[in-house]
């Protein structure tokens, strides 16, 4: 039995969803119905399913506001109606984007595509490994990007991925600190892209928009009950690790 919840404000959609998902070859349990953050919050943090659909705008502001709250690893089908917010959804475990009102086509290459990942995994918890395995063309040895492309006025340079001490992402546009506290504007467009091409030993995402370098992480301190607050070296400013990256940051940073 396949466990989904959906997550959806508006019942005309929220219905066709049902009705789509009844349809399926494969036996489906909906564990919940959930229209609001706060609902899907309290649920996604005492619960696991093999599926989450969800809508983008809700009742209560963007379900992005979810995925900061709680750490999900199922894989996620985007439905919304703006096409906009397609970049966060797949830095957000999004595997498909359906645009509103979408077929009964459509709805079905997007359960293929999670049924494909869901097979090819040993386990729920690796599908996200394996859909970037398979974007890797199967590549099994990575090699991690020793330096980054800055362009200026004055032409090209590179920044060596062993003097930057943070990235941070700020309106979609990507920037990284070195050790002296210069800030450099990269080509790479995407924070996601840029994760994707450090070693994890060595880099860790604290937030939306942030990722830190752990040997230039020079103290962390409580700043409320679930936050940490993190002291880059040669950064007057303080990062802020978010509620649901606290405990792996934790982990991370004492490996």
């Amino acid at each position: 039995m396949i466990k989904v919840i959906i997550i959806e404000d508006e019942i005309p959609a929220r219905n066709k969803l049902k009705r789509f998902i009844s349809e399926l070859k494969e036996p489906v349990e909906i564990a919940a119905e959930i229209d609001t953050i706060e609902e899907a919050v309290a649920f996604l943090r005492k619960s696991t399913v093999d599926l989450i659909f969800s809508d983008i705008e809700l009742l209560d502001g963007n379900a992005f506001e979810i995925y900061d709250q709680v750490s999900v690893s199922s894989p996620i089908i985007f439905t919304t109606a703006y096409d906009q917010f397609w970049m966060n959804a797949f830095e957000s475990n999004g595997i498909e984007y359906l645009l509103k009102p979408f077929s009964q086509e459509r709805f079905q290459k997007a359960w293929d595509k999670f049924l494909l990942l869901r097979n090819s995994a040993s386990e729920q918890n690796e599908v996200l490994i394996k859909l970037q395995q398979m974007l890797n063309n199967g590549h099994t040895e990575k090699k991690y990007k020793k330096r980054f492309t800055v362009s200026s006025h004055h032409g090209i340079y590179f920044v060596n991925t062993e003097d930057i001490t943070f990235f941070e992402a700020e309106e979609g546009i990507v920037f990284a600190f070195d050790t002296t506290g210069k800030k450099h504007l990269l080509n790479e467009s995407t924070l996601k892209e840029i994760e994707n091409q450090l070693n994890p030993s060595d880099f860790f995402r604290i937030n939306r928009s942030e990722i830190v370098q752990k040997i230039h992480v020079e103290r962390i301190e409580r700043y409320n009950k679930n936050t940490l607050s993190i002291q880059i070296k040669g950064q007057k400013i303080h990062l802020m690790a978010s509620q649901s990256n606290t405990a792996s940051f934790r982990k991370w940073i004492e490996e």
